[in-house]
């Protein structure tokens, strides 16, 4: 039995995600703490939204080097849209941007699905 055709609606969605990055780099060291929260990001969003291009938005990389190499936000609240490529020579079909999404606190906030 073939598996069920997906629309290319469907395809596009947008999700809205907290993703806890203070227990991702613990024991990471100092030099390496926000490149590897750039590299945590990506592979969240991969697993996500089921996409290898990901993209980061330069406020979201603004954000995580906001105070340095160093000291790296905890959390981060992060919009993930799943888009597809117009390019010609595009090797993949779908891409993902990762945008940030400024927040007050975190408390009580889950994953959101929002349909475009």
């Amino acid at each position: 039995m073939a598996p069920p055709k997906r629309s290319a609606v469907s395809d596009v969605v947008t999700r809205e995600a907290t993703i806890h990055l203070h227990k991702k780099l613990h024991g990471t060291g100092f030099k390496k703490r926000a490149p590897k929260a750039i590299k945590t990001v990506k592979a969240f969003a991969a697993k996500m939204m089921g996409t290898e291009d990901v993209r980061v938005d330069t406020n979201l990389n603004k954000h995580l080097w906001s105070r340095g190499v160093r000291n790296v936000p905890h959390r981060v609240r992060v919009r993930m849209s799943r888009k597809r490529n117009d390019e010609e020579d595009a090797k993949h079909k779908l891409y993902t941007l990762v945008t940030f999404v400024p927040v007050e606190t975190f408390k009580g906030l889950s994953t959101i699905t929002a349909e475009e």
